[in-house]
């Protein structure tokens, strides 16, 4: 017969996490810590993306902010918005919205110093940071925001190869 699915917030077998629509919109990653995973002049980690970043910020931009906005605005807009934003020497003032929003997701401290001035003094470093912040996390920003809950099964291999 049917039974009602019940939901308890200390877990347990036979309990859910929490009910569907009340679960946050990222599944858990290895990477878990509310701690920077690297350090802002960590560059050395990613090396093609701190290549990158230093000769076009505003792809790197554009795929951080694609991701953190859960697919809501493409990389390209992003990218876009940012790049004439930069030419009137502002871009700093939108990529360190991100930056904030980053950082809420992940309950990341605001450090070495406050988003601005991380963004306007250190803007390369800044952006690829959080590039690696969210594979760190889990999450692919060249491949643009997937979104986990919608991402389909692997394909049906059967019983005879």
């Amino acid at each position: 017969m049917y039974q009602q699915q019940q939901y308890a917030y200390g877990g347990g077998p036979g309990y859910a996490s929490a009910p569907p629509a009340m679960q946050a919109p990222y599944p858990q990653y290895p990477y878990q810590s509310s701690r920077w995973s690297t350090g802002l002049c960590d560059c050395g980690h990613d090396c093609s993306n701190c290549l990158l970043t230093c000769c076009c910020p505003c792809v790197t931009f554009g795929r951080v902010a694609e991701v953190i906005d859960q697919g809501r605005t493409t990389c390209c807009t992003h990218g876009i918005v940012y790049t004439l934003l930069w030419a009137v020497g502002v871009g700093c003032l939108y990529s360190c919205q991100y930056r904030k929003k980053l950082r809420a997701q992940y309950n990341l401290p605001e450090e070495p110093c406050g988003d601005c001035c991380v963004h306007s003094c250190c803007e390369c470093f800044a952006v690829s940071q959080e590039y690696r912040e969210l594979k760190q996390r889990g999450l692919n920003p060249s491949a643009g925001w997937v979104n986990p809950a919608m991402t389909p099964p692997p394909p049906f291999q059967g019983m005879y190869k």
